[in-house]
């Protein structure tokens, strides 16, 4: 005898998916109990169809963690009238003693947490927010891939005694690379350091064209770029990360307090009963956005004769590291309020 389907008609149904590149692990609960539990092809549609087939009428809500898949399962999952939110791995709660990680589980945290509102949802960007980024972040990976390539050539030549008197603390240039290249070198050295040479100045080419469409995106964000350009120490590397990351500061944060935890430039907090201690930043959210930050805030002191009394009092304190992560908090809140009030940075006029 065929079993009878279960309705679930106008009830909510939560759905934690645990995303891998082949699989999806799911956990469904209702009413405060799991209803299913399955490993899916990882095909979004293949989802959708799943959930329609075995929830039909019901609200259904779902969540996953931030990661390689990215938004496109949200986007898909969204457009099918299914309520996600993507969230961050870290702020998924984890017991004390749960020392175990399996694909099952971490589904059946994610829907758990969902159905008692634990979790709440990061920024997803628009397809054209998220296709801009991609610029600005490639630029970031090919910084980081040159100065690996340097060291490399800069290691070789260490190893062998042959190091030039302009190379051991100074950035490598062409100029001093060509000091390299005339060296007396024996052919088995010779062909992996001109290889490596080859990759530095190949890199070095990508940069100047990446630095072009960063010219060109800026150019069509000007209102946003005029904004962040006008705050002291940020240039088009520094704006274009930030335009392209946090955009018009005024409309996609509703207060400082979302703005700072999303940058992760929030104190933590250690309290008990009247005893309350601040320790490091919370770090959460985008490391490159601290480091843009961080970076214009040196900057700022220079310039900004309030942004400097501020750090010099920090500073007497705190030291001088927590006094400049302090000053880049302020900076980002200077600059959401000149969003707000639509004007440029004035050295301490947008407060």
């Amino acid at each position: 005898m065929k079993a009878k389907k279960i309705s679930y008609q106008g009830k909510k149904v939560y759905v934690g998916i645990d995303v891998h590149k082949k699989t999806y692990a799911v956990t469904v609960r209702c009413d405060g109990e799991i209803v299913k539990r399955d490993t899916l092809q990882a095909s979004p549609k293949g989802l959708v169809d799943y959930l329609r087939r075995y929830f039909e009428g019901a609200k259904i809500s779902s969540v996953y963690e931030s990661g390689f898949s990215g938004f496109g399962l949200h986007r898909i999952l969204v457009q099918n009238g299914i309520v996600n939110i993507v969230v961050n791995a870290a702020s998924v709660e984890v017991a004390a003693n749960d020392k175990v990680k399996t694909d099952r589980r971490d589904s059946k945290k994610l829907s758990e947490q969902l159905e008692f509102g634990r979790l709440h949802g990061i920024f997803v960007p628009d397809p054209v927010q998220e296709l801009k980024r991609q610029i600005s972040r490639t630029r970031a990976q090919v910084v980081v891939a040159r100065v690996q390539v340097a060291n490399r050539i800069k290691s070789r030549l260490h190893y062998f005694g042959l190091i030039p008197p302009s190379a051991p603390n100074k950035p490598l240039s062409n100029r001093i690379l060509k000091e390299i290249e005339k060296l007396e070198l024996s052919e088995e050295l010779s062909i992996s350091i001109c290889i490596l040479i080859a990759q530095w100045r190949f890199l070095t080419l990508q940069l100047v064209e990446l630095r072009k469409q960063l010219q060109a995106q800026a150019k069509k964000d000007a209102p946003l770029e005029k904004v962040y350009r006008s705050v002291p120490g940020i240039g088009l590397i520094s704006a274009r990360v930030l335009a392209n990351e946090l955009g018009d500061l005024s409309k996609r944060f509703d207060n400082e307090r979302e703005l700072f935890r999303y940058t992760g430039l929030t104190p933590t907090e250690h309290s008990s009963g009247e005893s309350v201690r601040r320790g490091h930043i919370s770090r959460q959210g985008s490391s490159r956005i601290r480091q843009v930050l961080v970076e214009a805030a040196w900057w700022a002191v220079e310039a900004d004769g309030a942004l400097k009394e501020a750090f010099e009092r920090i500073a007497k304190t705190r030291g001088k590291k927590r006094a400049i992560v302090a000053i880049a908090r302020k900076l980002i809140g200077r600059i959401r309020a000149c969003f707000r009030a639509g004007t440029v940075y004035n050295l301490g006029v947008c407060m």
